[in-house]
């Protein structure tokens, strides 16, 4: 027997609405490509978002058409977000970071029909635009800053002006498609995640319902991660939802520039990748002060070294070590932690703090062997991770291949992570499957060694990678980008930072510097970089232990 209840379907449009009745005081502030600050609520916000799709419907698109942005963080962009699924059509978010040969791989694979872009990327669309479909473009600035182009781009603000600022939004299927993101830093083609409005809605819902606790009401929220990348993690729809105020960074994500926006305007709560608070934490060590306002961040994307952690915890910044992919819409697990364990010794916590917390509701974890056999949740027994949820994706757009080497026969999507789990539910990555190091039959996590040897005060960022052994079959190889170029580490020096934690044969072999740490497009250090650059490094001659 059914109950008798309405039965409305879950849409994106439903969160821009209640946002823009319930919360007048909340704001998106926006530090434009343009130079200055720019700000509006969330009713205006979504009277542009109404002007925007009745735009894009006058310029032809319709239900399932896909529409491209190439965009930083901004309150244009967060429009998009709205106005382009709105009316049925799919928001396909691109990462700028990615390689000239992939946008034009995705842009294709995609069919994308109008590419909205910030000013900042319009140089490089230009070179590649007898290489794109054709479609539209439409350069996301007004009148007064629209440059010349060769791409007969229309002005986004003179696409708005004038058209109705209201409308009853279309109803659809809540099984409709609303966004597209592909997968970054992997082998092969970029693979295509596909969200639909009922998974955006309810990964919103439990990013409130897990989150909210920490976040406080009407916290304001600063997405370092970018739009372009996995839906910001969630904040364009969670945040809507809780009636945060987003602060949107723009394109300058250097720690000064962080630090300034979130003084200037009282952020408690920003979100990130590691390498982005390794920036942050840097500025506040030289001025001597955190921002004022911050209380609390979110670190994902990679993990998070415990010293990082312990140094923004003992600054009273409450660190949340989420966990989270493309293809799960990204939240699979928070680092919140329950009432029962926030009045623990300082070490304690700090050691669950350093795990990827606790799933999220919805999202079902368990973990394998390599014959596909469930092993016991017990904090010991290490298999690769494997999930399943209303969020979780079953499949990759337009691509039946790769979608059948991810899901399991009983449906669940297999992550490529070796992990762990308590038999409280703490999550803990041990590493990716590709990046496990072998030796002598034995496995060594890269993770761990990283993230002690980050503790080191000559050390700015490392990464371990195998390197070939005649003997032992692969070995650590330490690579390192010194604070300072003039006193870099010794390896005896980090063996002994590793000595109280470590075997001896998990210890690095080698230790090679570099100027630079290479960067995947979405700001995690690139190993695939690193491995093709270090595969061949000869480990010195002497052996393990």
């Amino acid at each position: 027997m059914d109950g008798l209840m309405m039965h409305r379907p879950l849409l994106q449009s439903g969160l821009l609405d209640y946002a823009a009745d319930s919360f007048p005081a909340a704001e998106v502030v926006s530090r434009r490509v343009e130079g200055d600050i720019h700000r509006q609520g969330y009713a205006r916000t979504r009277a542009r978002a109404v002007q925007l799709s009745f735009a894009l419907e006058e310029m032809g698109i319709g239900a399932g058409d896909r529409v491209a942005t190439l965009a930083w963080n901004g309150y244009r962009h967060l429009e998009l977000y709205y106005g382009v699924p709105n009316i049925g059509a799919i928001c396909h978010t691109i990462n700028p970071r990615l390689s000239a040969e992939q946008l034009i791989f995705i842009a294709h694979h995609a069919g994308d029909k109008v590419l909205f872009l910030d000013l900042t990327f319009l140089p490089a669309v230009e070179k590649l635009k007898d290489h794109l479909p054709k479609m539209h473009y439409v350069l996301m600035t007004d009148r007064d800053h629209m440059p010349d182009n060769s791409l007969d781009a229309l002005c986004y603000e003179d696409l708005l002006a004038g058209r109705p600022t209201d409308r009853d939004w279309p109803e659809f299927p809540e099984t409709t498609a609303s966004g597209l993101c592909y997968t970054s830093g992997t082998t092969g083609d970029p693979k295509g995640t596909l969200y639909s409005h009922r998974s955006n809605v309810l990964h919103a819902l439990s990013i409130a319902a897990s989150l909210s606790p920490d976040l406080g009401p009407q916290p304001r929220i600063l997405p370092v991660v970018p739009l372009f990348h996995v839906n910001a993690w969630g904040l364009p729809f969670a945040g809507p939802l809780i009636g945060a105020s987003l602060i949107m960074p723009g394109p300058n994500l250097d720690g000064a520039s962080l630090w300034q926006l979130c003084e200037d305007e009282g952020v408690e709560s920003a979100w990130g990748v590691p390498t982005i608070w390794q920036g942050l934490f840097a500025e506040i060590r030289k001025r001597g002060a955190k921002p004022a306002a911050l209380r609390h961040i979110v670190v994902g994307g990679s993990a998070m070294p415990r010293s990082l952690t312990e140094g923004f915890e003992k600054l009273g910044i409450d660190v949340n070590h989420a966990w989270g992919m493309t293809e799960t819409s990204p939240l699979g697990s928070h680092g919140s932690l329950p009432v029962d364990k926030r009045d623990l010794p300082f070490d304690r916590r700090m050691a669950l703090k350093a795990t990827q917390g606790r799933r999220v509701f919805g999202v079902d974890l368990k973990i394998v062997d390599e014959d596909g056999r469930r092993l016991p949740h017990d904090g010991d027994a290490m298999g690769e991770l494997f999930v399943r949820g209303n969020t979780v994706a079953s499949g990759y757009f337009d691509n039946e291949t790769a979608s059948r080497k991810v899901i399991d026969e009983d449906g669940w999507f297999g992550t490529g992570d070796i992990a762990s789990i308590s038999a409280d539910g703490y999550l803990t990555l041990r590493d990716r499957a590709k990046d496990l190091i072998k030796s002598g039959g034995e496995w060594i996590s890269s993770i761990d060694v990283e993230n002690l040897a980050i503790a080191h005060p000559k050390i700015a960022q490392c990464a371990v990678i195998a390197m070939p052994h005649p003997k032992w079959g692969e070995r650590p190889l330490l690579v390192v980008k010194p604070e300072d170029d003039a006193d870099r580490p010794t390896l005896d020096e980090i063996r002994d930072l590793l000595a109280p934690h470590l075997a001896s044969w998990q210890f690095p072999d080698d230790l090679v510097f570099v100027e630079d740490m290479p960067l995947t497009a979405t700001g995690k250090i690139s190993k695939l970089t690193l491995r093709e650059r270090f595969g061949d490094h000869v480990p010195p001659e002497v052996t393990p232990d």
